[in-house]
């Protein structure tokens, strides 16, 4: 039996890249802003390596590296050279997409944020935009290696709307295929996405057919305090990735019922590491209530329902689900549902010694082996090609 993967090119839609521990201080001057540049040390009392972004500890760099660690998370390997290369290092991830069978991957960036919100902490507009632009010129160059594999998507200052619209137009010129955009700016001070006052963002991003990513955990997390301390480390960190696989429902709520699909009607938006297994359940929520509290009488503008909507230009991403998966294509079809693996991410399909996680060939082989092959095509790998504008 010929598999999927060797059948059909897929495209894996959320992975991450481990930036380089030298990506800002050697593109920032740090003569200028010193311990602002976000940049490694070795953190004494941990024991391991950390981010810091203007003097403060914010992460520890090799946190995310847990695709075939040999421990359960939060453990994680102390160092980026005890990690799998293929990680941090382009020339060992296409070696691991081969032997996985994933042809192309969309990039996401890691330790500033999944929607840039970090780059805040430093206080300073100019550093700001200066990181931004720094972390999009280094990941092309990363993916460089195979520009039709490796597929960019842009950091954007979003606390600086006329800011985000010239760097789309810098960074769609250097190779990126799309924008991330911060789901919760609210938890930054900046007005809810469901406010005009993003008009702007969405026509430019529109105008520029530039699909816009919510990637899951950008708001102020909330979640990681959710958990008593009794509870144990593993159970507490088990405990956040299922609150936000779903925390995404906030923003395609705000784009339907705040009329921005309405108004910018070519727009794609795509809900980022979310599952797939709860949107038809979301759907039928959204329509009930526009329709039972008289949304469509309040605005006769719009005239389609929510699911309607969605389907018209909204996608979410999945990984993991079996049942969910098939349950949610026999409720919303298979036009707005993608592949990912959020490699190397804690809660990726990476296995390794101390996960029950299979390969994305074994996975996609026993969850869409049976499935129509047009309906294959699309998710692993049409739906994708149509909203990054893939050769």
């Amino acid at each position: 039996m010929v598999e999927l993967v060797e059948q059909i090119r897929v495209v894996d839609t959320d992975t991450h890249v481990i930036e380089a521990y030298d990506l800002w201080t050697s593109r920032i001057s740090v003569a200028k802003y010193g311990d602002l540049v976000p940049q490694v040390r070795w953190d004494a009392e941990a024991e391991q390596e950390a981010w810091y972004f203007g003097g403060k500890r914010i992460a520890y760099a090799a946190g995310s590296c847990m695709a075939g660690w040999h421990e359960y998370a939060p453990d994680r390997p102390r160092k980026l050279a005890e990690a799998d290369p293929a990680c941090w290092r382009a020339e060992d991830r296409l070696k691991k997409m081969d032997e996985t069978g994933v042809y192309a991957q969309i990039l996401y960036p890691n330790v500033a944020g999944f929607g840039a919100g970090r780059y805040l902490t430093l206080n300073d507009p100019e550093l700001m935009l200066l990181c931004v632009q720094a972390y999009n010129d280094w990941v092309v160059e990363w993916a460089g290696i195979a520009p039709k594999r490796l597929i960019p998507q842009m950091a954007i200052p979003f606390w600086d709307i006329q800011a985000s619209i010239a760097e789309m137009d810098r960074a769609t010129k250097l190779g990126h295929k799309g924008i991330v955009l911060c789901g919760a700016p609210q938890d930054f001070n900046l007005p809810k996405l469901s406010d005009p006052y993003w008009d702007p963002f969405w026509a430019a991003a529109q105008e520029r057919n530039l699909p816009v990513n919510f990637h899951i955990g950008t708001g102020d997390m909330w979640v990681f305090d959710m958990m008593h301390e009794s509870v144990g480390k593993h159970a507490s960190f088990a405990a956040v990735a299922p609150v936000l696989f779903t925390e995404n429902i906030q923003v395609i709520v705000q784009l339907i019922f705040g009329g921005i699909c309405h108004r910018f009607p070519n727009l794609k938006f795509v809900s980022v590491e979310s599952g797939a297994g709860w949107l038809p359940f979301a759907l039928e929520s959204f329509d009930w209530q526009w329709l039972n509290s008289g949304v469509h009488k309040e605005h006769p503008e719009y005239k389609l329902l929510p699911s309607e909507f969605f389907k018209r230009q909204i996608y979410g991403s999945y990984w993991f689900e079996r049942k969910s998966l098939h349950s949610a294509l026999d409720a919303i079809g298979a036009d707005n549902i993608m592949y990912e693996t959020d490699f190397p991410h804690p809660t990726s399909m990476s296995p390794g010694p101390a996960t029950i996680a299979t390969s994305p060939r074994e996975y996609i082989q026993e969850t869409l082996g049976d499935v129509p092959r047009d309906v294959a095509e699309k998710l692993l790998w049409g739906n994708a090609a149509r909203v990054y504008n893939l050769d």
